[in-house]
């Protein structure tokens, strides 16, 4: 072939590449926008995938009632709540604020409400 039309083959394999990636949905969207929920936050049952724990209403990260070596992290520092075997940082039942705080966290980051914790009992 002639350089001129691999040349020319060639530039339009570029434009049609970029054009591909420029129109591709699936494109993080831009910085101050809120990055939608991830479907397992919103089941009932958690996998402990996703960035929110379902079940106990914080963080996955931080959530001690799903992850025994965090529960000893927070014994250790003294932050444990006796009676409802769980962080005092993170205890609803005696400090129903701190709910209120958590939720504002998972709103910061998804923009809705977080989803409803199953009834906890005493």
């Amino acid at each position: 072939m002639r350089p001129e039309v691999l040349s020319l083959f060639g530039g339009f394999a570029l434009v049609m590449g970029l054009l591909t990636a420029a129109c591709n949905p699936a494109s993080t969207p831009p910085s101050g926008e809120k990055t939608q929920a991830p479907a397992a936050a919103l089941t009932a049952q958690d996998d402990h995938s996703g960035w929110w724990c379902v079940e106990h209403g914080v963080p996955e990260e931080i959530c001690a009632q799903c992850n025994a070596r965090l529960a000893a992290q927070y014994q250790r520092k003294g932050d444990w709540c006796k009676e409802h075997n769980r962080p005092q940082s993170q205890c609803f039942l005696c400090d129903p604020k701190l709910e209120a705080r958590f939720a504002a966290q998972y709103e910061a980051r998804f923009g809705t409400k977080p989803p409803q914790r199953p009834a906890t009992p005493r």
